[in-house]
């Protein structure tokens, strides 16, 4: 079973910042497009981020600007920089591995989310 380990959600006050890392085993990570999903109470899961193997990004229009996606190869672990963070943004946050294994055709991973709560 692919493991994709999440870190750095929490308890943030609106203007803060928070960084958000997700580690993917090599084998997954080298062949994948990254990204960063959130899904808040009631809401369907939305793309926040995404990021490509050959370091392309895109960005939902509520978050460009404030978010920032970037990867690290090296380490396998894909970030998610995020500031000027609003009560909106509370969500439970997931990394996403979109593994390519012939051509188009991949598979998608998940980690396990983590929570990130906006308020003061």
């Amino acid at each position: 079973q692919v493991q994709l380990v999440e870190s750095g959600g929490g308890l943030v006050q609106p203007g803060g910042s928070l960084r958000l890392s997700c580690a993917a085993p090599g084998s997954i990570f080298s062949h994948s497009d990254m990204g960063w999903y959130r899904q808040a109470p009631g809401k369907q899961r939305e793309l926040v981020a995404a990021i490509t193997r050959g370091g392309s990004t895109n960005y939902s229009d509520s978050v460009k600007g404030r978010f920032t996606i970037s990867r690290d190869n090296a380490k396998n672990t894909v970030y998610l920089r995020m500031n000027s963070l609003k009560p909106e943004d509370t969500a439970v946050y997931y990394c996403n591995a979109a593994h390519y294994y012939s051509g188009d055709d991949h598979d998608d991973y998940w980690g396990q989310g983590t929570q990130v709560t906006v308020s003061s």
